[in-house]
């Protein structure tokens, strides 16, 4: 079993940037596969971002490359969500995900076992 809580969510202006932490609690934070994913408002949860086990191999939905970076500290058990130059259209709820057993970075939700409870960032325009 794998606890994941996020952090980090917020309200900001167009143009601003959020750095959303995972802390990871349970087992081997890196045996997982580590992803963020987003909700927003009447859409289905989508793909953001994923980092492998040791944080060589990242991957990224087309719309936030180049603004987002995701990284991950073992020894802390963390995963970061780091965001610039956010728009409104990223606003939504953000969760990160771990996912064990796999060698690819995993993109569709139903890949992921384990689930944060979510943390909302809203941007203005």
């Amino acid at each position: 079993q794998v606890q994941l809580v996020e952090s980090g969510g917020g309200l900001v202006q167009a143009g601003g940037s959020l750095r959303l932490s995972c802390a990871a609690s349970g087992r081997t934070f890196s045996n997982y596969v580590m992803g963020w994913f987003r909700q927003a408002p009447g859409k289905e949860r989508a793909f953001v971002a994923g980092i492998s086990q040791y944080g060589g191999n990242t991957n990224y939905e087309d719309s936030v490359k180049g603004r987002f970076t995701i990284s991950r500290d073992n020894a802390k058990n963390t995963v970061y969500l780091q965001m610039n130059s956010l728009k409104p259209e990223d606003t939504a709820v953000y969760y990160c995900a771990a996912s064990a057993g796999v060698v690819l970075i995993p993109l569709r939700e139903n890949e992921y076992r384990y689930w944060g409870q979510g943390t909302q960032v809203t941007v203005s325009s």
